[in-house]
């Protein structure tokens, strides 16, 4: 999603290069929309790309990026999906853990981070594989999970560690103003393999994070069939799918957000999502 001149659009992005996507009779669809089309009409929207002129292209550096999925009906975080190392946890939830995140939390790839420290100064960044939602799902079984993804995205999980919103207000302390930052794009399922992606976050460069999608202990797949057995998910949706542990070191886990920080949270196949901290 490119913002020029105030307004959020649509675009297909190829090598580094952007064009705005306008479909017969100059409608401009929104991200939701585009997420909701069927297998017929995604063709078509390649096959646009595809009969595009080179020089309808533009690079895609130094434009303003909104969220890749500005208008998410609904965000869902799973949390405790990544074994913390080899062998049986017992910590292991017997199912997914499912918290949620407000809409109005949503931040572009590059925005700036800003939020009242006397209610919470302990916030910490983490890097999750995010699922965006295509056909509608219904109480679907897992062997047909996939067919309701749309594409994959970069979420980075801003959460308050302060035990008065982390411990008993999880929504609140995880739906402030520039919480949710989703980018830089969405790549759709034909382009990517999610199963064993590495991914990682850092702060100023120094890792905080590094693991890979394998380690989760719900699937994909097992996710969109236990969400979709008590609500609909709908075009658009947005899942954030769980996040490897913090390292030790060099930072170590207690050591949180701090004016200045320039946070980066990136997936192998999908690129970098990078927030500055003021």
């Amino acid at each position: 999603m490119v913002v020029e001149d105030g307004r959020p659009t649509t675009v297909v992005v190829r090598d580094g290069r952007f064009v705005a996507l306008e479909l017969p009779h100059h409608w401009r669809p929104t991200m939701r929309e585009v997420a909701g089309f069927d297998a017929d009409e995604l063709r078509a929207v390649r096959e646009w790309a595809d009969e595009q002129p080179d020089g309808a292209y533009r690079p895609i550096e130094g434009v303003v990026l909104g969220p890749a999925v500005p208008d998410p009906g609904a965000i869902y975080t799973i949390g405790l999906n990544y074994h913390a190392g080899s062998g049986a946890n017992p910590d292991r939830p017997e199912r997914p853990l499912v918290y949620g995140k407000l809409p109005s939390s949503m931040a572009g790839h590059g925005a700036t981070l800003t939020w009242d420290r006397k209610l919470t100064p302990n916030v910490d960044a983490e890097v999750e594989l995010g699922v965006v939602i295509g056909q509608p799902a219904t109480a679907v079984a897992p062997e047909d999970a996939l067919r309701h993804i749309f594409g994959y995205t970069i979420v980075d999980d801003v959460s308050s560690r302060d035990e008065w919103l982390d411990g008993d207000q999880w929504l609140l302390g995880k739906s402030m103003a520039g919480f949710c930052p989703v980018g830089p794009w969405v790549v759709t399922p034909n382009e990517i393999e999610p199963d064993d992606l590495r991914l990682g976050c850092t702060i100023n460069g120094i890792p905080i994070q590094d693991g890979s999608t394998a380690a989760m202990r719900f699937s994909i797949e097992g996710v969109i069939a236990f969400l979709s057995r008590h609500v609909t998910l709908r075009p658009g949706d947005l899942i954030a799918t769980g996040t490897p542990a913090r390292l030790e070191g060099p930072l170590g886990p207690d050591r949180h957000l701090e004016p200045g920080d320039v946070v980066t949270c990136w997936i192998e196949g999908i690129g970098e999502l990078t927030t500055r901290v003021a």
